[in-house]
């Protein structure tokens, strides 16, 4: 079977081991980064976690005291149990994406100076500020950034995901005015324009909801920094973006940084972007298990579905050998993937697949192969290292 680079080397380097198995390409990784930084031109890069899931990955863009390296700076945590920990291995500016109600890791941050001073959590109503407050008392002044949802509204139209219920610059001036006088530390605003982040370059109404998107972001964004700036001072962090907005986020002189994390491994859900190298870093190997028949031959397990709508887009995708493909009625399965196109697979053959989203196989995978000129290193994902945030 021929073999198309760079799985070629992916495939080389862990002949030896049996699958299933992870592996990441480093080189194709490293371009990635590289690729990342150019396009924020200048602007740090706060990576984001839950894209990545791998110590050893964050370490590779970060420095392994996890806090900022070559154009990224930061972390983007999805969980403060999970910031807790960085902040264990040395990490010292994380940034939770969303709120937390975890009460027994705010009672950890609330009595650690470090932790008080290197995490940031994600706040969006008042009710969050009431119960961080009932569990850490009044003594500690927690640093909090506001989210502010970024959707684009068109009449009865809401183009985006539902996160924060914080949209006017009133509504959040109120809340960083509340929170201040509450004893919070209000350091940031953060916008995620996940309709010009998240949707792929697919056609032109497309790229004209997010040229209309970015307009009208842009000029709210503004109002939305102003109004809280009236109400706390200066601000560290005025977040924005994702892997498909950089170019948007940069070019607004009020974002101080920009998030990313799937570019990094580029699933399959990023092919269709327009401003992307196609460069995937990640990949999963599967053996081939029987041929129930002529053309089909099965493969263990595989049914890693990515979260989001369900459909076509969250499946896996089988890259090599060419030519094979799903079976529309069964699809990838919990311990059994059916694949047509199968006639030069033999038992005992690898299949490489491709993932719908980044970090997300991860929780499938205690470790992960990194591969590079051929030299294999074996690392721990979150999951290897017992850690799982939900």
């Amino acid at each position: 079977m021929s073999e198309p680079s760079p799985i070629a080397g992916l495939h080389a380097a862990t002949a030896e081991l049996d699958p299933p198995l992870a592996a990441v390409d480093l080189a194709a990784l490293r371009a990635n980064a590289a690729d990342l930084v150019r396009r924020a031109r200048g602007v740090p890069i706060r990576v984001a976690s839950k894209s990545v899931r791998c110590r050893a990955v964050l370490e590779e863009v970060l420095g392994s005291d996890l806090t900022a390296s070559g154009g990224f700076a930061g972390i983007m945590g999805y969980s403060l149990a999970e910031a807790i920990w960085l902040a264990g291995l040395g990490a010292r500016d994380i940034l939770l994406g969303y709120p937390t109600v975890d009460r027994g890791a705010l009672a950890k941050l609330a009595t650690d100076p470090v932790l008080l001073e290197s995490i940031t959590l994600m706040i969006d109503d008042i009710d969050q500020l009431d119960l961080i407050r009932a569990v850490i008392g009044e003594k500690v002044s927690p640093r909090v950034c506001i989210d502010v949802d970024a959707s684009l509204r068109i009449g009865p139209l809401h183009l985006g995901v539902r996160r924060s219920p914080i949209r006017t610059p009133e509504q959040a001036a109120r809340i960083a005015g509340v929170a201040r006088r509450r004893g919070f530390t209000v350091v940031g605003v953060m916008t995620y324009e996940a309709q010009i982040a998240g949707l792929p370059d697919s056609n032109p109404a497309v790229r004209l909801v997010k040229r209309a998107s970015a307009f009208e972001i842009g000029r709210r964004r503004k109002q939305v920094v102003d109004a809280v700036r009236s109400e706390v001072g200066v601000l560290e962090i005025v977040n924005s973006g994702g892997t498909g907005s950089i170019e948007v986020s940069v070019s607004d002189p009020d974002v101080t940084e920009v998030t990313a994390g799937s570019g990094l491994y580029l699933p399959t859900l990023f092919d269709g972007y327009r401003n992307l190298a196609p460069r995937p870093a990640m990949y999963f190997a599967m053996p081939v298990l029987r041929h129930p028949a002529d053309g089909i031959a099965t493969v263990y397990s595989g049914g890693y579905i990515a979260s989001g709508p369900a459909g076509a887009a969250r499946v896996p995708k089988p890259v090599w050998p060419k030519g094979l493909s799903l079976i529309g009625t069964e699809g990838a399965g919990e311990v059994q993937t059916p694949l047509t196109g199968a006639d030069h697979l033999a038992i005992g053959d690898r299949v490489w697949f491709r993932h719908a989203k980044a970090g997300e196989l991860l929780e499938r995978f205690n470790e992960v192969q990194l591969v590079a000129d051929g030299v294999r290193t074996r690392v721990p994902s979150y999951r290897g290292e017992g850690q799982n945030f939900g």
